[in-house]
């Protein structure tokens, strides 16, 4: 008997580097929530789909990051939606003092196994503040926008402020959503480990949605990503909310100036 689950997630800007969430496959019907972050990076179909990213950009985009912010030596760094730790694992190479947070706890499992004393893992939910305060917090690679509501996002940056030392900077690196929907590519089919991802994107109710529609050993699947498309003025209007001051913009890794209708990201530098 076939069985066609659906969840819904986050992912659709292909080539994309986001935050690698370490997930196992399960079919468990308690997954099934509204809470679709909780799910759809739960099985293993997600990190088969996106294994093909580019691990060297994303370490110079923490060594252009960290040296624009000039932390101290053993700075305290939040890694905030970190999966299963790439890159607090990087940043914690570099030298400091490195929490990375996920509300996956099969992601902190794994995770967990490479801590040490300067590095370690918790399960979080990033609309909650932390005790600790923090030198720097990053939520990288399209790791906002997933609430299904509103509030919650104002929540998150709350949270990240209230968690941030006196001299502390935090970081969002997120889509440009403007670049994004124009260049969106409808439909694609991407084969991978031999399995043909039927990929449909589209953008409904302020969202950037992609079907995922393929079979694996007899069983179809179905998995339905969105993410706001959030612009640089939308952010602008919760921070101010939230009682943020936005620093400074860039539009791609190397940290080059934001161009509204052609940078490949949105990266903003705030406290």
């Amino acid at each position: 008997m076939q069985k066609y689950t659906k969840f819904a997630g986050l992912e659709f800007y292909e080539q994309e580097l986001m935050s690698e969430l370490d997930k196992s496959e399960t079919h468990n019907p308690k997954l099934a929530t509204n809470n679709w972050f909780a799910s759809w990076f739960d099985t293993r179909y997600y990190h088969i789909l996106y294994k093909d990213r580019n691990y060297r950009e994303a370490q110079i985009f923490m060594d252009n990051l960290t040296h624009y912010l000039n932390l101290p030596e053993k700075a305290k760094v939040l890694d905030l939606a970190c999966g299963k730790g790439r890159h607090s694992i990087y940043l914690n190479q570099l030298g400091f003092d490195v929490i990375g947070a996920d509300l996956s706890e099969n992601s902190i499992a794994e995770a967990n196994k490479n801590a040490n004393a300067t590095l370690h893992f918790e399960v979080h939910d990033m609309r909650e503040p932390f005790e600790a305060k923090f030198d720097a917090i990053f939520n990288l690679f399209t790791s906002f926008g997933y609430f299904e509501n509103d509030a919650d996002n104002l929540k998150t940056l709350v949270a990240i402020k209230n968690s941030l030392s006196e001299y502390g900077f935090a970081v969002i690196d997120f889509m440009n959503s403007n670049q994004v929907i124009a260049n969106l590519v409808p439909e694609e089919i991407k084969t991978v480990d031999e399995i043909d991802f039927h990929i449909k994107r589209y953008v409904k109710d302020n969202h950037i949605c992609k079907e995922i529609d393929f079979e694996d050993k007899g069983e179809k699947y179905h998995f339905t990503e969105k993410v706001k498309a959030l612009t640089l003025d939308d952010f602008q209007d919760i921070m101010n909310e939230a009682g943020i001051y936005l620093l400074d913009t860039f539009g791609d890794y190397k940290l080059k100036k934001y161009h509204k209708n052609t940078s490949e990201r949105l990266i903003m530098i705030f406290k």
